[in-house]
């Protein structure tokens, strides 16, 4: 019965294998970001944070199936970054992001030394980001979405970049790295994370004196909502915080996100873009926000208990499910992107029910961690 159960597992993974074939023809070593009438736009601006995910899923991709041209396009995308890597000056805390789906992922496949150096550079790029006197990392160089100082503005995202720092802490043998990113992770505790496990989207401190000075509402409804995207950042980097760390106070955070994100599932387990904006019939969801908290939680799932393990395994599975069956594009030729359904901001009202290059990359993250369980 398992193994029947499971066999959309396999039928999602052959269906994602051959989209890809398929699109990898159009985007080639370009840098997809979100889809417009169904086909993606691109950015040439490599120091973008989405420039890893297209790379990223193709080595996802390829760490099985061998497909040798899903490398050559990785790998030139890989190539094209250097320009943003050595450039510096507009690069934001996202680098993990960019160079950890890519260059740290390629290393840790074929051991290729010049790819681990271009993860350890970014990974010194991240660290310099570090405000000493408020024990967090700045996000950007330049804040236009709101009033806020971006020399104190710091962002939930930041959480899924940190894995860059612990692993140049490891490769290094230097735990200067580590320190920072559990500093950092120490002040999301105190300052991101509710008691009842919702996640404030953006915090700004003053630069000079570390204090906090507010909460933002970001790409959130309001301050005091819950923006599901930013919850699915907190629960999948707290998770891996403490599997690096081995923390306890970590992995109590990613379960009280992972708990307050499942309670607010719909019937069909596809989270809408905030949990606590008013429930409308056109208010969109947002499946990247589903597909990067079902890989958080497949990654918790592996850290508790045996006794916890399904608590956290089966909300993960039945996103999963549920976003192959009622969001993927498996049969539309006219779309390119792997899932319809995301949103990108919603405040801003950009981006509503498309596909989204970071949707599509946790959505196959997600089902190549079900195919390993």
């Amino acid at each position: 019965m398992e193994n029947y159960e499971n066999q959309w597992i396999d039928l999602a993974w052959e269906s994602i294998n051959q989209k890809v074939k398929k699109t990898s023809l159009i985007i080639g070593s370009q840098f997809p970001s979100m889809t417009e009438s169904g086909i993606y736009t691109y950015t040439t601006d490599y120091w973008r944070w989405v420039t890893g995910f297209w790379p990223g899923l193709l080595w996802l991709l390829y760490e099985e199936n061998k497909y040798e041209p899903f490398k050559d396009i990785a790998v030139a995308c890989e190539d094209k970054m250097d320009e943003a890597l050595y450039e510096y000056t507009n690069l934001h805390h996202d680098v993990g992001f960019m160079w950890l789906l890519t260059s740290v992922k390629r290393y840790k496949l074929s051991g290729n030394m010049e790819s681990k150096k271009r993860g350890l550079i970014a990974a010194s790029h991240l660290a310099s980001r570090f405000n000493i006197k408020g024990n967090y990392l700045r996000a950007w160089n330049k804040n236009g979405l709101n009033e806020a100082n971006s020399l104190g503005l710091s962002i939930i995202d930041s959480m899924m970049n940190l894995p860059l720092l612990y692993w140049a802490s490891e490769e290094l043998g230097d735990p200067r790295f580590s320190h920072i990113a559990k500093a950092h992770s120490d002040t999301v505790l105190k300052e991101f994370i509710r008691e009842d496990g919702s996640v404030n989207h953006m915090v700004e401190f003053d630069p000079y004196t570390g204090e906090k000075i507010k909460v933002l509402s970001g790409q959130g409804y309001s301050t005091t909502s819950a923006w599901s995207r930013g919850a699915s950042w907190a629960l999948h980097g707290m998770a891996l915080a403490y599997k690096y760390t081995k923390e306890q106070k970590y992995l109590d955070c990613a379960k009280k996100v992972a708990n307050f994100f499942i309670s607010q599932l719909p019937e069909d387990n596809v989270p809408h873009w905030d949990f606590r904006a008013p429930r409308t019939e056109t208010i969109p969801r947002d499946t990247s926000a589903g597909a990067c908290a079902a890989c958080g939680l497949l990654e918790l799932s592996g850290l508790v208990s045996e006794e916890e393990k399904h608590i956290y395994e089966k909300p993960a599975r039945d996103i999963v499910k549920s976003l192959y069956d009622n969001y993927g594009n498996w049969s539309k030729d006219d779309e390119e992107g792997l899932l319809s359904g995301g949103t990108f901001n919603c405040p801003a009202n950009l981006g509503i029910d498309i596909s989204l290059i970071y949707g599509d990359y946790y959505f196959v993250e997600a089902i190549s961690r079900l195919k390993k369980v």
